[in-house]
């Protein structure tokens, strides 16, 4: 069984060199005979000139594959913010109140149960 054929893959600064040997091709056949050289199609530098018209065959500048990031709510982003400073001020206020329980208990200080009701 054949192994599986990968897809070949061209960097950026072969692809921008490539559209420039192309561009300069003003004889007859020279264009044939480049992509005949390089093994390409003349879809590529339609598609290499596509991208490079749009500004995304930039060398060292990949395009991101995968599913676009939805944009966070500058809203929602704020609220998480004010959630996290929350959540570290509660657990500090726990940390102080067992603490004056555990003093309160070693100097024989009642303290009286807190009924939920109170806190409201």
């Amino acid at each position: 069984m054949p192994a599986k054929v990968q897809r070949r893959q061209f960097p950026a600064a072969y692809r921008l060199r490539i559209l420039r040997e192309a561009d300069a091709c003003t004889k007859r056949g020279a264009l044939g005979a480049l992509l005949r050289r390089e093994g390409l199609y003349s879809s590529h530098l339609v598609h290499w000139r596509r991208q490079r018209e749009q500004g995304e065959l930039v060398a060292g500048r990949a395009r991101k594959r995968g599913p676009v990031p939805t944009p966070v709510d500058p809203r929602v982003k704020q609220l998480e913010v004010e959630n996290r400073r929350l959540q570290r001020k509660l657990a500090r206020a726990e940390t102080i109140i067992t603490l004056q329980k555990k003093v309160a208990e070693i100097l024989g200080i009642p303290l009286k149960p807190l009924d939920i009701d109170e806190i409201d």
